[in-house]
């Protein structure tokens, strides 16, 4: 199959999503709520579908693989199992409070929910800052997955800027035609063909090498692999798990496209259904995909370093067309977690930015035509940072959980604690970012502290700097915090 088939399967599939999410933009109402969160309408089956594939990226589909190819099947644990449980309970634990204030007050992002409960705007601006900082690197995280996919597909016949300059125009284009509903239909059906797609790889290629016994069993057959049969090692210690499984858990709740999709559920209910069947459907996805990549250890395949093991195990073991549709089902993957990226990111910008500190009167169609040059901007400069590909698809994915991960108690400690103060989660934000930034860009601090990462650490300190200085100094006043306690005890 000729390299223009492989691309015109992949961009066939891109284009089809691409006019489903047109159909729908049609639909919408031309308002910034209908745009942000589908008029806080979402369903079940759509809201399930529509964090689940935004959640998958090239961290899932690449990096995830990569980390099992090199250190063994337990990265199971850690995202399908550890990270499916956290997310699940916080789902509820925040998502379920930040529902009830976006339902009562009209929030349509985290930091203008909080700037709103301390009366401060220079914290709503603090927490968009911080939230836009760490987006920035994931959005290009995509673009880099992107690349080298189609870069390993076709044996280096596209070349990796074509395929990271792809999937960014084709999500600047969906982005600025259609808002949340377009994207979460369209996140519906991709979630629903990358999880058969995977398992449809997954059973081909265990055929053509002879099931799983035999896949398992050329792992022992060498020494490099054959630790991979045993829980634990070097790489998979206690704590790096842990830490790892609690930052990206924490992490994932504080994701802007993620976050905000608490706020545009259409009921208690839908948010209830979704989060218990949530894990199950991590464990269906993380299963095949991260198996894949620890029984590739044992094929003796030949994965150029920097290179990701996916492409290269399902050239070697499927046919070109599959190899071609799931690759299309991972670009889908990229591009639902970019869209969403991209207008939550715009979000951001205009309600948390723009709107307190340069035009507080701002219309609603300057504030949509902002929005849509925002997108544009934003994914182009990540674009022209992933050409550099400054590190791997795991060191990229990692920094950015990690950072959004140091917002989240901090928030906890404000949605259910009333003495809670403006100077005490202004402490805390800003301590925990400090320290997480000064860990991963200079060498001040250790890499780790007996075994527990630097995420983890900014974390505690966060959170002590939250309660800490909240019980020194003067809440805001009862009529605030009535008024917003209120709605967080609605039903």
């Amino acid at each position: 199959m000729s390299v223009a088939l492989q691309v015109g399967i992949i961009v066939g599939y891109l284009i089809l999503a691409l006019l489903v999410g047109v159909y729908a933009y049609r639909l919408t109402d031309r308002t910034a709520e209908d745009f942000y969160l589908a008029s806080r309408t979402l369903g079940t089956v759509v809201l399930l579908f529509t964090t689940f594939a935004t959640l998958l990226s090239a961290f899932t589909f690449f990096a995830g693989p990569n980390i099992a190819y090199a250190n063994g099947p337990e990265w199971i644990l850690v995202m399908g199992l550890m990270d499916g449980i956290v997310f699940a309970i916080l789902w509820y634990v925040i998502g379920y409070k930040q529902w009830l204030l976006g339902r009562q007050y009209g929030y349509v992002t985290v930091g203008e929910m909080l700037g709103d409960r301390f009366g401060s705007r220079y914290l709503r601006g603090l927490v968009a800052g911080v939230s836009l900082l760490w987006l920035f690197p994931y959005v290009m995280l995509q673009q880099v997955g992107a690349g080298t996919a189609l870069e390993a597909l076709t044996e280096g016949a596209i070349p990796y800027s074509v395929g990271a300059g792809l999937i960014t125009l084709f999500m600047i284009v969906y982005v600025v035609l259609a808002g949340m509903r377009g994207i979460a239909w369209t996140d519906t059906l991709q979630g629903a063909f990358m999880l058969v797609m995977t398992w449809v790889a997954l059973l081909w290629v265990l055929v053509a090498i002879g099931g799983p016994s035999a896949a398992t069993a050329t792992l022992a057959d060498s020494a490099e692999t054959a630790g991979f049969l045993s829980l634990g090692g070097d790489f998979y210690t206690p704590q790096w798990m842990l830490s790892t499984a609690i930052t990206i858990g924490f992490g994932v709740a504080l994701f802007p496209q993620v976050n905000q999709r608490f706020f545009a559920a259409g009921s208690r209910k839908v948010l209830k259904r979704s989060l218990a069947l949530w894990p199950i459907l991590c464990v269906l996805l993380f299963v095949p995909a991260f198996m894949l990549g620890s029984w590739a250890a044992g094929l003796e395949l030949s994965v150029p370093a920097g290179d990701n093991v996916l492409p290269v195990i399902l050239a070697e073991y499927t046919p070109t067309w599959l190899a071609a549709l799931v690759i299309a089902g991972a670009m889908a993957a990229m591009m639902s977690s970019s869209d969403s990226m991209l207008l939550s990111g715009s979000s951001y910008f205009t309600r948390d930015l723009y709107r307190p500190f340069i035009d507080g009167s701002i219309s609603d169609r300057r504030e949509d035509l902002i929005a849509r040059v925002g997108v544009v901007l934003f994914a182009t400069a990540a674009f022209v940072a992933s050409l550099y590909n400054p590190a791997t698809l795991f060191e990229i994915g990692d920094a950015a959980f990690s950072g959004f991960a140091q917002l989240a108690l901090p928030l906890m400690v404000a949605l259910y604690w009333r003495g809670t103060t403006r100077a005490g989660i202004t402490a805390g934000i800003a301590a925990s970012q400090t320290f997480y930034l000064a860990s991963l860009f200079t060498a001040i601090f250790p890499a780790t502290y007996a075994g527990w990462t630097p995420g983890v650490v900014g974390m505690a300190i966060g959170l002590a700097l939250t309660v800490g200085v909240s019980l020194v100094t003067t809440p805001a006043t009862d009529e605030r915090r009535a008024r917003y306690f209120e709605g967080v005890g609605g039903d």
